[in-house]
């Protein structure tokens, strides 16, 4: 019989990383809902579809657009159909972070008041880019290490 030999935690049966993959999952459709919520998300009104021109601030501090807004909002959900097993969940979140981690590099390299700044991005979304993607690897790794995937 085929198992994954990740412990489960007794209380809802799931192994860590599907566990964690789920939370990371609910976050980023949290944080893509918050954008679109004046007050949580200053000077609404500024909130452009995409590009460097659009003011709007999640939390007064990350540049946000309703693209931007909408990409949160489908990474969680993709997120969340991939918890669902041991190794869509390890997959989410080490090729989610690497993902992150690109997205960090791009923040780096791109002008913020270019044309190719289609995300937006400002200097405190690059470096969360960075945290994300360093976390979500960490994760992806910590709660498999040792166990069979499946």
């Amino acid at each position: 019989m085929a198992h994954s030999r990740a412990r489960a935690n007794p209380a809802d049966g799931k192994a860590p990383v599907r566990r964690a993959a789920t939370i990371v999952s609910w976050v980023f459709v949290l944080i893509g809902l918050l954008g679109f919520v004046p007050g949580i998300t200053s000077n609404y009104a500024d909130l452009g579809f995409a590009g460097h021109k659009s003011d709007a601030m999640l939390l007064g501090v990350f540049q946000v657009s309703v693209l931007h807004n909408l990409v949160h909002l489908l990474f969680g959900v993709v997120g969340l159909v991939m918890a669902r097993t041991t190794a869509g969940a390890r997959a989410y979140l080490i090729g989610g972070g690497a993902i992150y981690l690109v997205l960090w590099l791009y923040g780096l390299v791109v002008e913020h008041d270019s044309g190719a700044n289609f995300i937006p991005l400002n200097d405190a979304v690059t470096w969360l880019h960075f945290v994300l993607g360093v976390g979500m690897i960490a994760l992806g790794l910590l709660t498999t290490r040792g166990t069979a995937r499946r």
